[in-house]
């Protein structure tokens, strides 16, 4: 049997999920993998890329042949440059600590705490004068308009 490591598409429309996957050649890209190996994630930035390294030696060993994309994505790793023998290092940059959402919540409420307060002052009252005029006015040219 031909076997092939691909990528398998899981996810919503413009939301895209890969496994890596082995399957017969002839399989439809979706359909009943021999197995799972691994996952890509696009969208995430950076790319989240975890593949399992010795599974994905044992099935190149075998005779499995990977897909341009597949491809592309061991040399990420560096699984391609162990199969093929070559020292050229992996391009895959580490995945960043996300902060804690408490920490800085906390962190934001100190700084609120230690910033200066202004008093609440009322609103003056210049409006309520300008709109006790506008009235007289029409008045007027309602005198105007009977002349």
């Amino acid at each position: 049997m031909a076997t092939k490591i691909r990528l398998k598409r899981l996810g919503k429309i413009r939301t895209p999920h890969y496994r890596v996957v082995v399957m017969d050649s002839r399989a439809k890209r979706d359909g009943r993998a021999i197995e799972e190996i691994g996952q890509y994630h696009p969208k995430a930035d950076p790319s989240v890329i975890v593949i399992d390294s010795e599974r994905v030696q044992y099935w190149l060993g075998v005779g499995a042949q990977p897909t341009e994309a597949v491809v592309a994505l061991l040399k990420r790793t560096g699984d391609w440059q162990k199969f093929t023998g070559d020292t050229s290092p992996s391009g895959v940059k580490p995945q960043p600590e996300r902060p804690n959402k408490d920490d800085l919540f906390n962190a934001a409420l100190a700084e609120a705490d230690e910033a200066p307060r202004e008093a609440i002052t009322k609103k003056s009252e210049e409006p309520a004068t300008d709109e006790a005029s506008e009235p007289a006015a029409g008045d007027n040219s309602g005198e105007k308009a009977e002349a």
